[in-house]
């Protein structure tokens, strides 16, 4: 017990630790190195809970994919960091009006305990032991029968992450033929097929 709680604020530690180095380091790819040990601290403290499939799909999905998804989008997007340090000031009130918006829900999300009855019934719902259900099945269970909604706007989320982040690499250059899917099928016959009347014996 003494190692595991040990190991428990260790682990802890040092994701907040790298959780706020994540939004105070400077330079953008030391940001995202920062959030993969996170992510690797996150997953440890899973181990801990006996929660080893959430770890390892942690590692796995966001450390492996995510996080070096994020890493060349960062190098690819070559951003002047001094011209957006520049505009700071310009977006400080809307910067504050959502931070203040967030803040309201977060006190919202902390208050439902008392404006909802309701939210001590599921929380007090018992998930399966593991001795009736696997790791796997039982998170499948919970996620999918109680957080259905909340599973469906994170991938809602992901879709609008992704869509930023092709628009935000898409380079438009004009000396590059660009295939436009309109003009191929609005494309008449006599556009694409020219008839040559070739004599016999002359070339064309």
């Amino acid at each position: 017990m003494i190692v595991s709680a040990i190991a428990f604020y260790v682990f802890a530690a040092m994701a907040v630790a790298a959780g706020f180095m994540v939004i105070a380091a400077r330079n953008p790819v030391h940001s995202v190195l920062f959030l993969i040990l996170t992510f690797f601290n996150a997953a440890a403290l899973f181990v801990l809970m006996g929660a080893e499939f959430i770890a390892l799909i942690l590692v796995i999905v966001y450390v492996g994919a995510v996080a070096v998804l994020f890493l060349f989008v960062v190098m690819m997007l070559d951003i002047d960091f001094a011209q957006l340090r520049q505009g700071f000031l310009q977006y400080l009130p809307i910067g504050g009006l959502v931070g203040l918006i967030l803040l309201i829900e977060l006190l919202l999300v902390a208050g439902a305990w008392v404006i909802t009855p309701e939210a001590m019934q599921v929380a007090a719902s018992p998930a399966p032991a593991l001795e009736q259900a696997a790791n796997t099945r039982a998170l499948g269970q919970i996620l999918y029968t109680q957080y259905a909604y909340l599973f469906q706007a994170a991938g809602l989320i992901l879709l609008v992450a992704m869509i930023g982040a092709i628009v935000l690499t898409l380079r438009h250059r004009v000396d590059i033929k660009r295939q436009v899917i309109s003009r191929q099928v609005g494309r008449k016959r006599h556009e694409g097929v020219e008839l040559k009347d070739v004599k016999p014996g002359q070339g064309i």
